[in-house]
């Protein structure tokens, strides 16, 4: 009995796919555009993110079962989303944001399963990353992984509404917002103390803006609607479009229901405001 209820609550009991529910969550996570190269075939791999370290490459998430994720079992995926641990046991590196899904619950993680089982597979090997010494080692992610990795649930917090809990989850979990818009420290750890504070070093390069409600750095000025239509449409406050990875995004943002765009934008303005000059927010497209 001690041996079912084990498996019950890992969610890996039977259970019946949920595609729709996938694509929800599919599209809080910007459409794991990460996963797509340009002028590459959807979520096919291949796409090069530039790293202090050096550049790593997305991997085929299609339900390829030779190339991609074809192959993988409910237990696989939960792994590799909350522990950063692939099939094969080997650690992934932490370019793959696995620390902020680690606090995604595990229905969502195997609902995102199957709407990715319903997508057309692509047949294409993964590129071997081009990084330095000692990066370059499966060995360096382990140790990563003992100093900066220790997974908490996302506790809740009875002082706030049902909106602003949705909007803390889609943000620091699913969209894994955190990842790109927080610099970090010598060892690519996220730094706590600079949550949503920008980073110059964001992926491919590119500078992730302030996005805390600080009125002279951040987005302080900027209305709930502001951000709101923002997620919806890519629009700034100035009339201007955001461009990127972000524009990707939001690409699938938009076709996320507005209580999710609302939940968000609720959350993300309550943050601590943190002043660091990172760029003009209204600069998005730069």
């Amino acid at each position: 009995m001690a041996g079912l209820a084990l498996l019950l609550a890992s969610g890996l009991h039977a259970r019946t796919p949920n595609p729709i529910a996938g694509e929800r969550i599919f599209n809080a996570a910007g459409g794991c555009g990460c996963h797509t190269a340009e002028n590459g075939k959807p979520l096919s791999g291949g796409r090069p993110l530039k790293t202090p370290f050096g550049i790593y490459f997305s991997t085929n998430i299609t339900p390829d079962p030779d190339t991609g994720i074809g192959g993988w079992s409910d237990a696989d995926l939960l792994r590799a989303m909350r522990e950063g641990i692939a099939p094969d046991g080997s650690h992934y590196f932490p370019v793959f944001p696995y620390t902020a899904f680690s606090k995604m619950t595990a229905e969502d993680v195997l609902h995102l399963k199957d709407y990715l089982f319903t997508l057309p597979a692509v047949q294409q090997s993964n590129r071997p990353h081009d990084v330095w010494f000692p990066f370059n080692l499966r060995f360096s992610a382990w140790g990563w992984k003992l100093v900066n990795f220790h997974p908490e649930p996302l506790l809740a917090d009875v002082t706030r509404s049902k909106q602003w809990t949705r909007g803390r989850y889609l943000a620091e979990a699913v969209a894994h917002c955190g990842e790109c818009h927080t610099p970090r420290n010598g060892m690519g750890a996220l730094k706590a103390d600079w949550h949503y504070a920008g980073s110059r070093e964001g992926p491919e390069g590119e500078v992730a803006p302030n996005i805390t409600p600080d009125a002279e750095t951040g987005i302080g000025q900027w209305s709930k609607d502001d951000l709101t239509y923002l997620l919806e449409t890519g629009m700034l406050p100035d009339g201007d479009f955001i461009g990127g990875l972000m524009g990707e995004a939001v690409e699938y943002y938009g076709q996320l229901p507005p209580e999710d765009r609302d939940a968000i934008a609720e959350y993300v303005l309550s943050l601590p405001p943190v002043q660091n000059h990172v760029r003009d927010p209204d600069d998005l497209n730069e």
